[in-house]
């Protein structure tokens, strides 16, 4: 009987815990304009990579000028180096490399977008500008993923390479 509260608190924690053991992650399925999308799962985006066309988002729909914070309900700040992808897990890190230039960025996808077509990501104002694309708004990029959630799960390197 001593062990009975034990059990109960392991019971109660195993039922909260999502299918596949991760924790913390936004996958579930979204409707916009009519356009179904269903996430990935983490062993999917843990294999993505992808070349694409990316954009930037402006920031003032975030900053309270016009209204609204994230997916993940955070708020967007400039200095933030953050991207919006339409099926990656939310959260996760990426590498997006500008194929024009060879620069590169590690960014945290934190929001869904750009719903526009032929375009994979869109980058916040800064990430833009670090790899020399906001000028011209648009960019050719390679997005890989580098870790989903929290870190906790990695891309495995080949070759000194994500």
């Amino acid at each position: 009987m001593r062990y009975c509260p034990l059990l109960f608190c392991l019971l109660t924690l195993a039922s909260c815990a999502r299918p596949g053991g991760y924790e913390g992650l936004m996958t579930r399925s979204y409707t916009i304009r009519g356009q179904r999308y269903q996430p990935m799962s983490v062993d999917e985006a843990l294999h993505y990579r992808e070349t694409g066309q990316a954009s930037w988002f402006n920031e003032s729909k975030f900053l309270g000028l016009v209204r609204g914070n994230t997916s993940l309900g955070e708020k967007v700040m400039p200095w933030h180096l953050i991207a919006a992808h339409k099926t990656l897990p939310l959260p996760c890190l990426v590498k997006v490399t500008n194929l024009s230039n060879g620069k590169s960025i590690k960014v945290r996808v934190n929001d869904r977008g750009p719903f526009i077509a032929g375009r994979i990501i869109d980058l916040s104002p800064r990430a833009a500008a670090k790899i020399d694309m906001k000028n011209k708004g648009l960019a050719q990029v390679r997005v890989e993923v580098i870790s989903v959630g929290d870190g906790s799960y990695k891309r495995k390197r080949r070759h000194g390479f994500w």
